[in-house]
């Protein structure tokens, strides 16, 4: 057992005695099924804190031939696979942290040759005989004629280099050239698997490791339901810990991942698993997976100068859906063409989620939310965060039935938010999905909610924390009445939809008047009794 050779199953121990573990073994199967195939190059990107580097420790507690892991799987999923004991402890396992080697070195030159030297030590241990000389290829394509067993090589953070040296081109270049000579049509690898944040950097219109099927949070293929908790995972949880599921979702769900199959697609729920864990052990829902990199990373990049970014953003902050091509993305931080390009990256790093089904990209919940305001609010998007900041106030107006109070406050947010195209219900819609910014602490918001006749345009649905306010049937017109608002919702049987709900019911009319270029408000409140007369 050397310290990458086959380096044991410690770390995946360390995650089996945790307090919280979630089996992602069956993973496993589907790197078994491409072992010594041309599908054995394979490049999983993840945001940080999404189980990266416990997959890692898995696999090469999985498959290292120095130590006996059968006691750790025999009891998780993977041992009810039909290859687990074929290639279970079979395979000499190379497996390091890229950002280990980088930190120390003081250029790329010197972190190659630090990465080869430590590899080859290792091998010199266990093939005293075969491992002679300084070059890693040679030495592994010798070790391999020998004894005919061939490599897993599993490399954590391998893009830690891109996010190092950002605009040193030479040196990234240099990088990939090493893996490319040292991975490609090489026998005496069965099976590449890199862990990172970013996809593999590309050049004009090539990659430098073609080879590698990609896995990402734009398209993960077969392997979506391992790139966090399913829903099902956190139910579970959530249950066990006695957390409320609903609270749970509201917080930390909200990525959408679209696995493709002979059956068509399947698009899954995901959770972030570090705030999960952290909210289940502390009984507290929270932010937990931003508190490992401060919020001037997100703001980097929101604020660049590309014509349609702030649109997007601001309109994201509101709710909405924005699309996007993710096909110009070059898989580094620093090449933008386009505001495209910047939204794909805050996909990757895990503040944006995609849709690959419908090419649209959203924030995907409460806690990366607050993470846009918190950096919205050191810089000069000062309409934008007092509008946020006044929703409170505007929430309570709400609550109050003070419908003229909540009109000033939409007027004063159309006012300020001047970004926005304002010139139908859409822009609307969008001012008031900000202007209630606060809101989202006490409900779930569901526009287009269908119900009687039609759709109900907006729903404030109170979660079951927070019963005790009442629930919210909005209905917009645009150069019509308020009144007239009201009464869509009554003859239409919107409330219907809010049938399942026990509480008090408000009905809240707003218009858009271009020619005084000023909002009315009419609120009503449904008695809880009443609600089945509609």
């Amino acid at each position: 057992m050397g310290s990458y050779l086959n380096p044991g199953n410690k770390g995946f121990c360390e995650s089996l005695n945790s307090a919280i573990y979630v089996d992602k073994s069956a993973l496993i199967e589907k790197t078994n099924s491409v072992l010594d195939t041309r599908q054995k190059f394979m490049c999983v990107s993840r945001p940080r804190r999404f189980g990266k580097s416990m997959a890692v420790d898995m696999l090469a507690a999985y498959y290292g031939r120095d130590v006996d892991s059968s006691g750790l799987f025999d009891k998780l999923a993977v041992s009810g696979t039909q290859s687990y004991k074929k290639h279970l402890n079979q395979y000499d396992v190379i497996k390091f942290n890229m950002q280990d080697f980088l930190s120390v070195a003081g250029s790329v030159s010197e972190m190659l040759l630090m990465l080869q030297s430590r590899i080859i030590s290792d091998l010199k241990q266990e093939y005293p005989e075969l491992a002679d000389g300084s070059y890693l290829v040679f030495v592994m394509q010798d070790i391999f004629a020998h004894t005919k067993r061939p490599f897993i090589i599993l490399i954590d953070e391998w893009d830690c280099l891109f996010r190092e040296y950002r605009q040193d081109m030479k040196a990234q270049k240099q990088y990939l050239d090493f893996l490319r000579a040292w991975l490609k049509d090489k026998d005496y690898v069965a099976l590449a698997y890199m862990t990172g944040i970013l996809p593999v950097k590309k050049y004009g219109s090539h990659s430098a490791l073609n080879m590698f099927t990609e896995y990402s949070m734009t398209d993960p293929g077969n392997l979506a339901e391992y790139f966090g908790f399913t829903e099902h995972e956190v139910k579970t949880l959530c249950k066990k810990y006695k957390m409320s599921f609903e609270e749970a979702k509201a917080w930390y769900d909200g990525y959408r991942l679209a696995a493709h199959t002979e059956q068509g697609g399947i698009s899954y729920s995901m959770y972030s698993p570090k705030s999960v864990v952290e909210s289940m052990l502390r009984h507290k829902f929270g932010t937990y997976w931003n508190q490992t990199e401060t919020y001037e990373a997100l703001k980097i990049y929101i604020q660049m100068d590309m014509d349609g970014l702030k649109d997007a953003v601001v309109r994201m902050l509101a709710g909405e859906e924005i699309p996007v091509n993710t096909g110009t993305f070059s898989n580094d931080m620093t090449t933008f063409a386009m505001k495209d390009d910047v939204l794909t990256l805050l996909v990757h790093l895990g503040y944006l989620t995609y849709d690959s089904m419908r090419g649209m990209v959203t924030i995907p919940n409460k806690e990366v939310s607050q993470e846009y305001v918190n950096a919205i609010r050191t810089m000069d998007w000062h309409e934008v965060i007092h509008s946020v900041e006044a929703s409170r106030k505007l929430l309570e107006s709400l609550w109050e039935m003070d419908g003229r109070a909540v009109a000033q406050g939409i007027d004063r947010a159309h006012r300020e938010i001047s970004i926005l195209q304002y010139n139908d219900e859409n822009s609307l819609s969008c001012t008031i999905h900000l202007a209630f910014y606060f809101a989202r602490e006490y409900y779930t918001i569901i526009r287009e909610l269908p119900s009687g006749k039609g759709f109900a345009d907006i729903c404030f649905i109170p979660r079951k924390l927070y019963g005790d306010k009442p629930a919210v049937v909005i209905e917009l017109k645009w150069d019509k009445s308020a009144s007239g608002a009201i009464g869509q919702i009554k003859d239409r049987n919107y409330v219907d939809a809010l049938k399942e709900y026990e509480g008090n019911i408000l009905l809240a009319g707003i218009n858009y008047d271009r020619q005084t270029k000023t909002h009315t408000c009419v609120i009503e409140k449904v008695r809880k009794e009443a609600v089945n007369v509609y």
